[in-house]
């Protein structure tokens, strides 16, 4: 990723209102949902999906929207450079993990079993 010394300058009041626009745009969505519920339900869906995307677009022209998106354009690029584990490597791991966990599982159970008749033999119950 990209080590940016310099942070971009906010346009202030601009990056606000867009943010109002996109609380407002989001809120449109949800309490026009509400208020036609007697409508289909594919319109609703429908209109709940162009609010959400157009305040997805207007937070996105805001400097903290262009930053997430660069990041997540980065992080994308990043994630192609790992090595994933073959399926053979899963499993393996996967069996070594149940294995352990029974097996404490069993350790554990049996030391609750011996505090139990510990405590059962000091107070006599």
């Amino acid at each position: 990723m990209k080590a940016n010394a310099e942070t971009p300058e906010s346009s202030g009041a601009a990056d606000i209102l867009k943010w109002i626009i996109a609380f407002a745009l989001l809120a449109a969505a949800v309490v026009g949902n509400y208020l036609y519920g007697e409508l289909s339900v594919v319109i609703r869906t429908a209109a709940v999906v162009v609010l959400i995307a157009a305040a997805l677009g207007v937070a996105a022209l805001t400097v903290k929207g262009k930053q997430a998106i660069t990041f997540a354009k980065e992080s994308r690029m990043e994630i192609r450079k790992v090595v994933w584990p073959t399926r053979q490597e899963t499993m393996q791991t996967t069996l070594i993990v149940l294995a352990v966990s029974v097996v404490m599982a069993l350790v554990l159970w049996g030391i609750d079993g011996i505090m139990v008749r510990l405590v059962a033999l000091v107070t006599g119950v």
